[in-house]
């Protein structure tokens, strides 16, 4: 294999649902988000933290590229998605690259 770099790029998003009285609640606004997430970028995306918690998650989105810039972009754009969804609040956001 010949030697080629690429960069990997983790966005971990915590939130809080404050409408949410239930885990189905939660779930059904969280598998929402990473539904629309999902077919808007070519990511990864999973629940990574307070999966028993009713109103609140960490979402944890990845992406894999050979171009820095253009993961930058992306990231750019996933954070907007998690801004404008209606339903839900951010209370941390983390870049990171691996």
């Amino acid at each position: 294999m010949s030697e080629q770099s690429f960069y990997i790029a983790l966005l971990t998003v915590e939130l809080v649902i404050p409408h949410a009285q239930s885990l189905k609640e939660k779930r059904r606004e969280i598998h929402g988000l990473k539904d629309r997430i999902r077919q808007r970028f070519n990511v990864s995306v999973a629940e990574v933290g307070y999966q028993d918690k009713w109103q609140r998650s960490v979402l944890a989105t990845c992406l894999v590229g050979s171009d820095k810039r253009l993961l930058e972009l992306e990231q750019t754009w996933i954070r907007t998605v998690f801004e404008e969804a209606a339903n839900i609040e951010i209370t941390a956001i983390a870049q990171e690259w691996l």
